[in-house]
């Protein structure tokens, strides 16, 4: 720094504190000019809060923010490339749904349902990746460059021109005291400066003030950048409700399946099943059945049709009888007890064998046992051979 600028900062500093501790008064600009630095002022502060709400309103995770910016700082100091994209919350909550609707499977209406609004909701994740891709461009972006170019030149200047005041204040006030050609000549040159340092700083406010038509083209991209994305939402997930409301439907209309647990005697071995004189095939050791010669005197085929007809059957025994025609004979097993309350009604017990004979509707069916004959509720049954 020369001389004449070291003597220079010297009187902005005495003129500084002559006007903040002995309360010497500065030379005062124009209404107009104090407004405009208001409003330079107010529009320095809504561009980092407009920023900083912005990003906070994309990316609503302070704590994935901070991590992410601390790996884009890393990743700039070692030359790599930064790819990591914000986790969206719809993006998260849509593999969690997608990840749980698999693993209930296939035949699982509701997870086929979960499986369907997981990937909806990746969608609207995808959707969200290209707002803040839009947002970014067209006004994120234009702030920043507002506040790294065009506020930094006005306040360039503003501070230009108030170390110029300063000096032509000061020596103002040493012109009143020391009166002479050569001081007469510092002020005119001191208050040449502060005229050219007002002119433009008032003219880089003006500009940057006036500039309505681009700031508010930058928020309407914003706004539409939204509002795209919402459309897209709505779209997403009003397809997915419709989808959602036909697989309500669909579960509705299906029969509800009855759970019955399985017995004890289910699990028996083999062992205990040639105990019983059974095989894996019932009818197999039925059919070496040798009658009694002192039963009474029935033929083998009747002993065997009553055992068919009137014996409870155990075990293992196979409950699929043949017809005489080779064809398996139309028959249910009784899942619980079933007593009549009307007229031709069919009664059993739990583990009955109810020969089939006709289907009456989806919900009745008609049969025999026990050498009784009549109808009875689907619901009550397991069918072990259908009827043709």
């Amino acid at each position: 720094m020369s001389f004449a600028g070291f003597k220079k900062q010297i009187n902005k500093a005495n003129q500084f504190m002559s006007e903040k501790i002995g309360g010497a008064k500065g030379t005062e600009l124009d209404e107009e000019f104090i407004e405009m630095e208001r409003k330079v002022d107010v529009m320095e502060k809504l561009v980092v809060d407009l920023t900083a709400k912005t990003q906070e309103m994309l990316q609503p995770n302070p704590a994935t923010r901070a991590k992410m910016a601390a790996v884009k700082s890393f990743s700039k100091i070692r030359g790599q490339a930064n790819s990591n994209l914000y986790p969206q919350p719809e993006g998260q909550l849509g593999d969690a749904m997608i990840k749980h609707g698999r693993d209930l499977g296939e035949e699982s209406l509701f997870g086929q349902a979960l499986t369907e609004t997981g990937e909806s909701y990746k969608r609207m994740a995808e959707a969200k990746y290209g707002l803040e891709d839009d947002v970014k461009q067209n006004f994120l972006d234009p702030l920043h460059h507002l506040q790294e170019k065009d506020l930094k030149e006005v306040n360039h200047h503003r501070k230009k021109l108030s170390g110029r005041r300063l000096d032509y204040d000061c020596k103002k006030r040493k012109q009143q005291k020391e009166a002479g050609p050569g001081v007469e000549e510092e002020v005119r040159v001191a208050e040449e400066k502060f005229e050219e340092s007002k002119q433009l700083t008032e003219t880089a406010m003006h500009n940057l003030l006036e500039n309505d038509e681009e700031q508010i083209s930058q928020l309407s991209f914003f706004v539409q950048a939204e509002l795209n994305f919402h459309q897209a939402s709505v779209e997403i997930l009003q397809e997915l409700l419709n989808s959602l409301r036909l697989k309500s439907d669909d579960a509705g209309s299906r029969p509800r399946k009855e759970h019955v647990p399985k017995r004890m005697t289910s699990f028996r071995s083999t062992g205990s099943d040639q105990m019983h004189g059974t095989g894996t095939d019932g009818f197999d050791s039925l059919a070496e059945y040798k009658p009694n010669n002192n039963a009474p005197s029935k033929n083998y085929s009747d002993n065997l049709l009553d055992l068919c007809d009137d014996a409870p059957l155990y075990g293992t025994v196979n409950k699929t009888a043949k017809l005489a025609d080779g064809r398996s004979q139309p028959q249910a097993e009784a899942l619980y007890d079933f007593e009549p309350e009307n007229e031709g009604e069919l009664g059993f017990k739990e583990g009955d064998i109810i020969v089939l004979t006709s289907r009456i509707d989806e919900n009745w069916l008609e049969g025999r046992v026990n050498g009784q004959a009549g109808f009875f509720p689907v619901t009550y049954v397991k069918i072990l051979v259908d009827l043709p």
